[in-house]
């Protein structure tokens, strides 16, 4: 008997394992369930899973009850694996013959890997971090960078993508991996819906630092989001640093240091995310050529929109068109496209 019950839908299975933390669960639910196509149909299933079926212990004070065994995972093109509180024994005693036949069911190649927080620590064990990008929780990245030497392990970012296995930090990057893959699979529009349903910041870029050491600005001291506020309206304009500091009444250096205190990243890194996520919606949500959006995003050419839109990517503009909106002729594009992005193409 299948465990999914909707075969047009993407099926996700979470495996949750004692001392799960019940936020880590319950945000994958939301925002995979939140995801609606253009008609308003579900885009995901999600099921929970165990070890085996039954009562999962969690670090509240209620437990949780699971319908699902491990069957769950050999069904799932997403798997995803939240963090436990009893990550501290896996790394002390490896990974114990439950979990390791569980995570054998997994078809490799061919499903999409997810970590929560410490739920890295599975994948590491399992050896799918061998020498492939990963994040975890800042606190705990001495001991995975010890007991897990073979693992990039990058302790600053939000998360981690290398394709079929993605990683991301605390609780809250959670939300952010999650619409990080709801955009990948379905573009910037859909995610963007389920970040406005759930009221959550539609993007946090993965490079972004985990621990921003000033994430609450005092009231006596100032704050960039006024400069952030304009830039976002003026996108399409060129925008110095220089601009961006007089707007706020502060020293270039002055603005730096406290742009990157507060948003966790450069002026100039968080201003060219800003531009993809403007192209994307530009090239998902209308039929304007690949030279009028590099303008509106502030690219200027589309030589310039091609060239971020692969390093960011790894596509051309005709080739996201083409992935989010349908078939679209590549002329507009000077060129040939690309692979197509997202979960579903990699995944088939």
């Amino acid at each position: 008997m299948t465990v999914f019950q909707h075969a047009h839908r993407h099926p996700v299975a979470v495996l949750v394992r004692h001392g799960l933390l019940p936020m880590e669960l319950g945000l994958v639910h939301q925002l995979f369930g939140s995801a609606r196509s253009p008609a308003g149909e579900p885009l995901y299933e999600v099921v929970t899973c165990a070890l085996a079926p039954g009562e999962v212990r969690t670090d509240a004070d209620f437990p949780v009850l699971v319908g699902h065994g491990p069957e769950a995972l050999a069904e799932a093109r997403t798997v995803i694996v939240p963090a436990s509180h009893e990550d501290e024994t896996l790394e002390q005693d490896g990974l114990p013959a439950p979990l390791a036949a569980a995570l054998a069911r997994i078809r490799l190649p061919g499903t999409r890997i997810a970590s929560i927080c410490t739920g890295a620590f599975v994948l590491a064990a399992a050896g799918l971090l061998d020498n492939r990008p990963a994040t975890t929780h800042w606190k705990s990245a001495d001991r995975f960078r010890a007991r897990y030497p073979a693992a990039r392990l990058d302790p600053d970012v939000l998360y981690t993508d290398d394709g079929d296995v993605l990683t991301s930090a605390g609780e809250a990057a959670g939300i952010d991996l999650c619409l990080h893959m709801i955009r990948c699979d379905h573009g910037a529009a859909v995610a963007g819906g389920v970040a406005r349903s759930t009221v959550v910041p539609p993007h946090r870029e993965g490079g972004q630092a985990q621990y921003i050491r000033r994430p609450v600005v005092a009231p006596r001291l100032s704050s960039t989001s006024a400069a952030r506020a304009w830039a976002l309206e003026h996108l399409g304009r060129p925008l110095t640093l220089r601009e961006l500091a007089a707007r706020e009444s502060m020293s270039v250096r002055t603005f730096s240091r406290r742009f990157r205190e507060e948003a966790g990243t450069t002026p100039a890194r968080w201003l060219t995310q800003r531009r993809i996520e403007r192209a994307r919606q530009l090239l998902e949500e209308t039929d304007l050529p690949v030279d009028r959006v590099a303008v509106d995003a502030g690219f200027g050419t589309g030589a310039s929109l091609r060239q971020h839109l692969q390093a960011s990517l790894g596509v051309s503009p005709s080739a996201y068109r083409s992935t989010f909106r349908g078939p679209q002729s590549a002329a507009d594009d000077g060129g040939t496209g690309g692979p197509a992005v997202g979960a579903d193409a990699r995944n088939g």
